[in-house]
Protein backbone atom coordinates (compact mmCIF):
# COMPACT_ATOMS: atom_id res chain seq x y z
CA UNK A 1 0.00 0.00 0.00
CA UNK A 2 2.86 2.53 1.08
CA UNK A 3 4.91 1.35 -2.12
CA UNK A 4 1.58 2.25 -4.34
CA UNK A 5 0.99 5.63 -2.33
CA UNK A 6 4.20 6.61 -3.49
CA UNK A 7 4.03 5.25 -6.69
CA UNK A 8 1.07 7.71 -7.10
CA UNK A 9 2.98 10.45 -5.34
CA UNK A 10 5.57 10.00 -7.67
CA UNK A 11 3.53 10.37 -10.87
CA UNK A 12 1.00 12.75 -10.15
CA UNK A 13 4.45 15.14 -9.13
CA UNK A 14 5.74 14.32 -12.90
CA UNK A 15 2.24 15.54 -14.40
CA UNK A 16 2.48 18.92 -12.45
CA UNK A 17 5.57 19.71 -13.46
CA UNK A 18 5.78 18.65 -17.29
CA UNK A 19 4.65 21.44 -19.64
CA UNK A 20 4.60 23.57 -17.03
CA UNK A 21 6.43 27.05 -17.94
CA UNK A 22 8.63 28.32 -15.13
CA UNK A 23 7.91 32.04 -16.68
CA UNK A 24 4.66 31.65 -15.03
CA UNK A 25 5.45 29.64 -12.56
CA UNK A 26 8.47 31.22 -11.28
CA UNK A 27 9.15 34.24 -12.84
CA UNK A 28 12.31 36.58 -12.80
CA UNK A 29 11.99 38.76 -9.50
CA UNK A 30 11.94 41.97 -10.42
CA UNK A 31 13.68 43.84 -7.41
CA UNK A 32 15.54 42.37 -4.69
CA UNK A 33 12.75 42.21 -2.03
CA UNK A 34 10.73 39.96 -4.42
CA UNK A 35 12.68 37.07 -3.03
CA UNK A 36 12.14 37.54 1.20
CA UNK A 37 16.05 38.09 1.58
CA UNK A 38 17.57 37.99 5.09
CA UNK A 39 18.48 40.77 5.90
CA UNK A 40 19.97 42.09 8.92
CA UNK A 41 20.56 45.50 10.26
CA UNK A 42 23.11 46.07 12.55
CA UNK A 43 23.39 49.56 15.10
CA UNK A 44 26.15 51.97 15.95
CA UNK A 45 27.84 51.83 19.48
CA UNK A 46 27.37 55.17 20.41
CA UNK A 47 24.16 57.14 19.56
CA UNK A 48 24.12 60.59 19.98
CA UNK A 49 22.43 61.75 22.78
CA UNK A 50 22.45 65.52 22.65
CA UNK A 51 21.06 68.11 20.07
CA UNK A 52 23.06 71.09 18.37
CA UNK A 53 22.05 73.93 19.76
CA UNK A 54 24.59 76.43 18.28
CA UNK A 55 23.24 77.81 14.93
CA UNK A 56 27.03 78.10 13.62
CA UNK A 57 27.52 74.34 14.73
CA UNK A 58 27.58 71.66 11.74
CA UNK A 59 25.16 69.03 12.10
CA UNK A 60 26.26 65.92 11.20
CA UNK A 61 23.85 62.88 10.06
CA UNK A 62 24.38 59.42 11.79
CA UNK A 63 24.90 57.15 8.91
CA UNK A 64 26.25 54.61 10.68
CA UNK A 65 23.76 51.98 10.67
CA UNK A 66 23.67 49.51 7.26
CA UNK A 67 21.70 46.66 6.57
CA UNK A 68 24.02 42.94 6.38
CA UNK A 69 22.68 41.09 3.33
CA UNK A 70 23.12 37.20 4.33
CA UNK A 71 23.17 34.18 1.83
CA UNK A 72 19.16 32.52 1.66
CA UNK A 73 21.38 28.92 1.49
CA UNK A 74 23.86 29.19 4.20
CA UNK A 75 23.08 32.46 6.35
CA UNK A 76 26.91 34.14 5.74
CA UNK A 77 26.89 37.58 4.86
CA UNK A 78 26.85 38.55 0.93
CA UNK A 79 27.24 41.58 -1.38
CA UNK A 80 23.73 43.08 -1.90
CA UNK A 81 24.36 42.53 -5.44
CA UNK A 82 24.48 38.34 -4.60
CA UNK A 83 21.02 39.00 -2.47
CA UNK A 84 19.04 37.18 -4.88
CA UNK A 85 21.49 35.42 -7.34
CA UNK A 86 19.82 31.79 -8.55
CA UNK A 87 21.98 28.95 -7.50
CA UNK A 88 23.00 26.41 -9.74
CA UNK A 89 22.54 22.72 -8.72
CA UNK A 90 24.97 20.02 -9.89
CA UNK A 91 25.16 16.21 -9.62
CA UNK A 92 28.39 14.61 -8.61
CA UNK A 93 29.63 11.16 -8.64
CA UNK A 94 30.33 9.71 -5.52
CA UNK A 95 31.32 5.69 -6.87
CA UNK A 96 34.96 6.18 -6.05
CA UNK A 97 36.03 5.74 -8.87
CA UNK A 98 34.94 9.37 -9.65
CA UNK A 99 36.66 10.24 -6.45
CA UNK A 100 37.58 12.95 -4.86
CA UNK A 101 35.05 15.57 -6.54
CA UNK A 102 36.79 18.94 -7.55
CA UNK A 103 35.03 22.34 -6.16
CA UNK A 104 32.68 20.29 -3.94
CA UNK A 105 34.07 21.77 -1.11
CA UNK A 106 32.86 25.20 -2.44
CA UNK A 107 28.94 23.97 -2.59
CA UNK A 108 26.73 25.59 0.21
CA UNK A 109 24.74 22.75 0.67
CA UNK A 110 25.11 19.19 -0.54
CA UNK A 111 22.51 16.41 -0.57
CA UNK A 112 23.35 13.08 -0.52
CA UNK A 113 20.69 10.17 -1.87
CA UNK A 114 20.83 6.28 -2.27
CA UNK A 115 21.07 5.32 -6.04
CA UNK A 116 20.78 2.08 -7.98
CA UNK A 117 23.82 -0.28 -6.94
CA UNK A 118 23.29 0.86 -3.34
CA UNK A 119 25.90 3.74 -3.48
CA UNK A 120 24.87 7.21 -3.09
CA UNK A 121 24.86 9.87 -5.12
CA UNK A 122 25.33 13.48 -4.54
CA UNK A 123 24.16 16.80 -5.46
CA UNK A 124 25.90 20.55 -4.44
CA UNK A 125 23.74 23.87 -4.71
CA UNK A 126 26.18 26.45 -5.45
CA UNK A 127 25.84 29.84 -5.17
CA UNK A 128 29.01 31.49 -6.32
CA UNK A 129 29.53 28.90 -8.96
CA UNK A 130 30.73 32.20 -11.61
CA UNK A 131 34.16 31.41 -10.02
CA UNK A 132 34.69 27.70 -9.73
CA UNK A 133 36.98 26.53 -12.95
CA UNK A 134 35.61 22.92 -12.33
CA UNK A 135 33.18 20.88 -10.41
CA UNK A 136 33.09 17.11 -10.61
CA UNK A 137 33.16 14.32 -11.90
CA UNK A 138 29.38 15.03 -13.13
CA UNK A 139 27.21 12.16 -13.40
CA UNK A 140 23.37 11.53 -14.54
CA UNK A 141 19.87 12.63 -13.02
CA UNK A 142 17.66 10.83 -11.41
CA UNK A 143 14.28 12.51 -10.76
CA UNK A 144 14.26 12.88 -6.89
CA UNK A 145 17.13 14.88 -7.15
CA UNK A 146 15.36 17.24 -9.46
CA UNK A 147 12.56 17.92 -7.27
CA UNK A 148 15.13 18.35 -4.52
CA UNK A 149 16.70 21.02 -6.91
CA UNK A 150 13.45 22.90 -7.37
CA UNK A 151 13.27 23.72 -3.55
CA UNK A 152 16.20 25.83 -4.22
CA UNK A 153 14.78 27.71 -7.47
CA UNK A 154 18.07 25.98 -8.74
CA UNK A 155 19.75 25.88 -12.45
CA UNK A 156 20.19 21.58 -12.87
CA UNK A 157 23.24 20.67 -14.05
CA UNK A 158 23.57 16.66 -15.36
CA UNK A 159 25.47 14.54 -17.42
CA UNK A 160 22.98 12.10 -18.93
CA UNK A 161 19.98 10.61 -17.17
CA UNK A 162 17.42 8.00 -16.07
CA UNK A 163 15.46 8.79 -19.34
CA UNK A 164 12.17 6.50 -19.04
CA UNK A 165 11.58 8.41 -15.28
CA UNK A 166 12.99 11.74 -15.62
CA UNK A 167 13.34 12.63 -19.44
CA UNK A 168 10.04 14.59 -20.04
CA UNK A 169 10.50 16.36 -16.79
CA UNK A 170 13.76 17.28 -18.13
CA UNK A 171 12.86 18.02 -21.89
CA UNK A 172 9.66 20.40 -20.02
CA UNK A 173 9.75 24.10 -19.34
CA UNK A 174 9.31 22.96 -15.72
CA UNK A 175 12.88 22.36 -15.21
CA UNK A 176 16.02 25.34 -16.26
CA UNK A 177 17.91 22.24 -17.71
CA UNK A 178 21.98 22.23 -18.06
CA UNK A 179 22.43 18.73 -19.68
CA UNK A 180 25.26 16.86 -21.94
CA UNK A 181 24.72 15.80 -25.53
CA UNK A 182 23.42 12.52 -24.61
CA UNK A 183 20.48 9.83 -25.74
CA UNK A 184 17.13 11.24 -24.32
CA UNK A 185 17.70 15.05 -24.05
CA UNK A 186 16.62 17.77 -26.93
CA UNK A 187 18.67 20.83 -26.19
CA UNK A 188 21.76 19.63 -25.29
CA UNK A 189 24.65 22.57 -23.35
CA UNK A 190 27.42 22.67 -25.85
CA UNK A 191 29.38 24.80 -23.45
CA UNK A 192 29.33 23.46 -20.08
CA UNK A 193 31.39 20.30 -20.33
CA UNK A 194 34.74 19.17 -21.12
CA UNK A 195 36.61 15.80 -20.38
CA UNK A 196 39.68 15.06 -18.59
CA UNK A 197 42.34 12.68 -19.05
CA UNK A 198 43.14 11.53 -15.43
CA UNK A 199 40.40 9.13 -15.36
CA UNK A 200 38.52 7.00 -17.68
CA UNK A 201 34.80 7.56 -18.94
CA UNK A 202 32.17 7.80 -17.63
CA UNK A 203 33.70 9.54 -14.44
CA UNK A 204 36.03 12.16 -16.63
CA UNK A 205 32.90 14.81 -17.19
CA UNK A 206 33.90 18.00 -15.45
CA UNK A 207 31.48 21.36 -15.75
CA UNK A 208 33.54 24.51 -16.58
CA UNK A 209 32.12 27.83 -15.19
CA UNK A 210 32.85 29.93 -18.13
CA UNK A 211 31.32 27.41 -19.93
CA UNK A 212 27.81 27.45 -18.37
CA UNK A 213 27.68 30.99 -18.01
CA UNK A 214 27.86 30.66 -21.98
CA UNK A 215 24.90 27.94 -21.95
CA UNK A 216 22.78 29.76 -19.11
CA UNK A 217 22.61 32.60 -21.67
CA UNK A 218 22.07 31.02 -24.82
CA UNK A 219 19.07 29.03 -23.27
CA UNK A 220 18.08 32.39 -21.55
CA UNK A 221 17.77 31.08 -18.23
CA UNK A 222 17.12 33.94 -15.62
CA UNK A 223 20.00 34.17 -13.16
CA UNK A 224 18.07 35.71 -10.09
CA UNK A 225 15.75 34.05 -7.81
CA UNK A 226 12.01 33.66 -9.07
CA UNK A 227 9.23 36.23 -7.35
CA UNK A 228 8.12 34.72 -3.72
CA UNK A 229 11.08 32.31 -3.32
CA UNK A 230 11.54 31.06 -0.23
CA UNK A 231 14.26 30.54 1.42
CA UNK A 232 15.11 27.08 3.41
CA UNK A 233 16.68 27.66 6.37
CA UNK A 234 16.29 30.04 9.42
CA UNK A 235 19.72 31.01 11.81
CA UNK A 236 20.62 33.01 14.41
CA UNK A 237 21.46 36.53 14.35
CA UNK A 238 24.77 36.97 12.31
CA UNK A 239 27.83 36.17 14.71
CA UNK A 240 25.43 34.35 16.90
CA UNK A 241 25.18 30.58 17.52
CA UNK A 242 22.35 28.51 18.05
CA UNK A 243 23.24 25.59 20.74
CA UNK A 244 20.03 23.87 21.63
CA UNK A 245 21.87 23.06 25.61
CA UNK A 246 18.52 20.48 26.21
CA UNK A 247 19.32 18.30 23.21
CA UNK A 248 21.23 15.09 23.80
CA UNK A 249 24.86 15.09 22.44
CA UNK A 250 26.11 13.27 19.47
CA UNK A 251 29.26 13.32 17.64
CA UNK A 252 29.81 10.45 14.93
CA UNK A 253 26.91 10.16 12.83
CA UNK A 254 26.57 7.04 10.43
CA UNK A 255 23.79 7.23 8.01
CA UNK A 256 24.58 3.88 6.82
CA UNK A 257 25.37 2.05 10.30
CA UNK A 258 28.91 0.80 10.86
CA UNK A 259 28.81 -2.15 8.75
CA UNK A 260 29.48 -2.47 4.86
CA UNK A 261 27.98 -3.47 2.35
CA UNK A 262 24.48 -3.32 3.55
CA UNK A 263 21.80 -2.15 1.36
CA UNK A 264 21.24 1.72 2.34
CA UNK A 265 23.43 2.86 -0.03
CA UNK A 266 25.42 4.80 2.72
CA UNK A 267 26.92 1.63 3.74
CA UNK A 268 28.90 0.98 0.48
CA UNK A 269 30.26 4.53 0.58
CA UNK A 270 31.06 4.11 4.41
CA UNK A 271 29.50 7.62 4.92
CA UNK A 272 30.04 9.27 8.37
CA UNK A 273 30.14 12.70 9.96
CA UNK A 274 32.61 13.05 12.98
CA UNK A 275 31.84 16.07 15.00
CA UNK A 276 34.75 18.60 16.12
CA UNK A 277 34.24 20.82 19.58
CA UNK A 278 37.35 22.88 18.94
CA UNK A 279 35.58 24.42 15.57
CA UNK A 280 31.63 22.89 15.79
CA UNK A 281 31.98 21.13 12.44
CA UNK A 282 30.75 17.69 11.37
CA UNK A 283 34.15 16.43 9.24
CA UNK A 284 33.11 14.09 6.82
CA UNK A 285 34.90 10.46 5.94
CA UNK A 286 33.95 7.89 3.08
CA UNK A 287 35.15 5.12 1.82
CA UNK A 288 37.57 4.15 4.81
CA UNK A 289 39.65 7.49 4.46
CA UNK A 290 38.92 11.71 4.85
CA UNK A 291 36.65 12.78 2.40
CA UNK A 292 38.15 15.44 0.66
CA UNK A 293 38.11 18.57 -2.46
CA UNK A 294 40.74 16.95 -5.12
CA UNK A 295 41.32 21.04 -6.00
CA UNK A 296 42.43 21.73 -2.64
CA UNK A 297 43.14 19.02 -0.69
CA UNK A 298 40.61 20.29 2.08
CA UNK A 299 38.49 17.39 4.15
CA UNK A 300 35.00 18.58 3.61
CA UNK A 301 33.41 19.99 7.10
CA UNK A 302 29.94 20.79 7.34
CA UNK A 303 28.09 23.83 10.27
CA UNK A 304 24.81 21.75 10.08
CA UNK A 305 23.96 18.09 9.08
CA UNK A 306 20.53 16.80 8.60
CA UNK A 307 19.18 13.21 7.99
CA UNK A 308 15.56 13.15 6.37
CA UNK A 309 13.75 10.14 6.53
CA UNK A 310 11.41 9.09 3.11
CA UNK A 311 9.56 6.20 2.07
CA UNK A 312 11.03 4.55 -0.84
CA UNK A 313 10.18 2.36 -3.18
CA UNK A 314 12.83 -0.33 -6.20
CA UNK A 315 11.07 0.49 -9.50
CA UNK A 316 12.11 -1.90 -12.03
CA UNK A 317 14.85 -4.59 -12.41
CA UNK A 318 17.88 -2.20 -12.59
CA UNK A 319 17.07 -1.23 -9.54
CA UNK A 320 16.30 2.05 -10.18
CA UNK A 321 15.07 3.99 -6.87
CA UNK A 322 12.23 6.40 -6.12
CA UNK A 323 11.22 8.86 -2.75
CA UNK A 324 8.70 10.53 -1.57
CA UNK A 325 9.63 13.81 -0.70
CA UNK A 326 6.32 15.93 -0.65
CA UNK A 327 4.27 15.48 2.28
CA UNK A 328 2.99 17.37 5.30
CA UNK A 329 4.90 16.32 8.63
CA UNK A 330 4.84 12.63 7.43
CA UNK A 331 8.34 11.06 8.52
CA UNK A 332 11.10 11.72 10.94
CA UNK A 333 14.02 14.41 10.50
CA UNK A 334 17.20 14.81 12.63
CA UNK A 335 18.99 18.25 12.61
CA UNK A 336 22.79 17.91 14.18
CA UNK A 337 24.25 21.54 14.96
CA UNK A 338 26.61 22.30 17.39
CA UNK A 339 27.29 18.54 18.16
CA UNK A 340 23.35 18.11 19.55
CA UNK A 341 20.68 15.86 17.46
CA UNK A 342 17.32 17.84 17.46
CA UNK A 343 14.70 15.21 16.27
CA UNK A 344 11.66 16.20 14.91
CA UNK A 345 9.77 16.06 11.14
CA UNK A 346 9.83 17.46 8.14
CA UNK A 347 7.31 18.80 5.84
CA UNK A 348 6.86 20.30 2.54
CA UNK A 349 3.33 20.89 0.49
CA UNK A 350 3.99 22.30 -2.99
CA UNK A 351 6.79 21.48 -5.40
CA UNK A 352 8.17 24.94 -5.72
CA UNK A 353 8.70 25.32 -2.08
CA UNK A 354 11.50 24.00 0.24
CA UNK A 355 11.38 21.48 2.92
CA UNK A 356 11.11 22.68 6.92
CA UNK A 357 11.65 21.19 9.80
CA UNK A 358 10.55 21.05 12.88
CA UNK A 359 11.13 20.22 16.42
CA UNK A 360 8.60 17.85 18.25
CA UNK A 361 6.88 20.86 19.25
CA UNK A 362 6.29 21.98 15.90
CA UNK A 363 9.03 24.51 16.01
CA UNK A 364 11.21 25.00 13.05
CA UNK A 365 14.32 24.36 13.55
CA UNK A 366 17.23 26.92 13.36
CA UNK A 367 20.32 26.04 12.06
CA UNK A 368 24.19 27.87 12.63
CA UNK A 369 25.30 29.91 10.43
CA UNK A 370 27.05 27.96 7.24
CA UNK A 371 27.40 25.01 5.16
CA UNK A 372 24.92 22.09 5.60
CA UNK A 373 24.82 17.99 4.33
CA UNK A 374 21.64 16.69 3.81
CA UNK A 375 21.15 12.87 3.52
CA UNK A 376 17.98 11.07 2.11
CA UNK A 377 17.76 8.45 4.47
CA UNK A 378 15.43 5.47 2.84
CA UNK A 379 12.91 4.48 5.95
CA UNK A 380 13.55 0.52 4.97
CA UNK A 381 16.90 1.00 6.63
CA UNK A 382 15.92 3.46 9.14
CA UNK A 383 17.35 0.70 11.84
CA UNK A 384 20.98 0.76 10.10
CA UNK A 385 21.42 4.68 11.46
CA UNK A 386 24.09 4.82 14.08
CA UNK A 387 24.57 8.22 16.19
CA UNK A 388 26.98 8.16 18.64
Amino acid sequence: MRKKAIAVCILATTLLLVGCDTSVIAPTSDTKQDSKPIVQETTSVEEETEAATDIDEEVIEDTSDEEVFRSQFSGEQITYNKLDHRPLAVMMNNIQAGCPQSGIEQASIVYEAPVEGRITRLMGIFEDYENIPKIGSIRSSRDYFVYLALEYDAIYAHFGQATIYVGDMLNSEAVDNISGAVSGIDRPATNAFFRTSDRKAPHNVYLSNEGVLKDIEKFGYRTTLRTGFIHKFTYPELGERVSYDDAPKASVLYPGGKETGKANGYSKVQSRFEYNEADKKYYRFQYGDKHIDAETGNQLAYDNVVFQYCDGIVRDSNDYLAFGLIGEDVDKAIVFTDGKMIEGTWNRTQIYEPTKYHDKDGNEIELNTGKTWICIIWKDYADDVVIE
